[in-house]
């Protein structure tokens, strides 16, 4: 794809869920260095807060804010709080996201609830509340971050699988809301292969990164999405390392 250097958001006010580490840091910091002001959203406090810091110290706008995507009230909080202030959100990306690679056999209902609730429903709540409040100004841009599990699935994925798949429905049907209710509003569902993040290495610490791709590239796809000229909108992106198994 090449360098996305040239996309300017001065201005424009982005929430990050699951931005502390991994891929979750690699959008937060495309989003503030390409000039936005960006809530840092995680449950691991302390890494977001010293991400904020980095980004601060070159000059960045980064903000700690608190939320656990699974509960509704939380995120409705965090969105009046926001409502309070002359910064409204124009740029929502869901990122935040946990898997248990267990065999079904195995898994535990707790495991299930947690997988599914923080990949599926989370991102769905925080889209009730952005989307709205998106149409009512005229303008903004949902970005979900899908996986190639949304598309294909493996053994002991099938909480993540079930939770991805959903979510890039959700996705489809929420872009083709937007084009019924808002032109402004864009939708946006990212498919990105293997990592090489926390996300894969704490669990698979044997992987082979070789066949793994920079979180940095799946966020400037992320930046590409946010790039497009108004009259035209990008509904879904793949991005995948060459030797990806899971694609198609």
């Amino acid at each position: 794809m090449g360098s996305t250097s040239h996309v300017d958001l001065t201005g424009r006010h982005a929430l990050v869920t699951g931005a502390a580490r991994g891929l979750g840091a690699a959008i937060t910091r495309g989003l503030a260095r390409a000039g936005a002001s960006v809530h840092v959203t995680d449950v691991r406090r302390d890494l977001a807060e010293e991400l904020c810091r980095e980004l601060k110290e070159e000059g960045c706008q980064a903000r700690y804010t608190e939320l656990d995507v699974r509960d509704p009230e939380a995120a409705a909080t965090v969105f009046r709080g926001i409502d309070e202030t002359s910064q409204p959100l124009d740029i929502l990306v869901n990122n935040a996201a946990v898997d248990v690679s267990k065999p079904i056999e195995h898994l535990t209902a707790e495991e299930v609830t947690r997988v599914v609730h923080t990949n599926l429903l989370g991102p769905m709540y925080l889209c009730l509340e952005a989307y709205r409040r998106m149409v009512g100004r005229g303008r903004g841009h949902i970005v979900n971050i899908l996986s190639t599990a949304s598309n294909r699935t493996w053994t002991e994925a099938g909480p993540y699988a079930a939770g991805k798949s959903g979510l890039r429905a959700f996705t489809h049907t929420l872009f083709k809301e937007a084009q019924r209710d808002c032109l402004g509003v864009g939708v946006t569902g990212i498919i990105a292969g293997g990592m090489e993040t926390p996300f894969v290495l704490d669990r698979f610490p044997d992987a082979d990164t070789s066949t793994l791709q920079s979180p940095d590239i799946v966020a400037d796809t992320v930046l590409y999405a946010l790039s497009v000229p108004e009259g035209s909108v990008v509904p879904e992106l793949v991005v995948v390392p060459r030797c990806e198994s899971s694609w198609p």
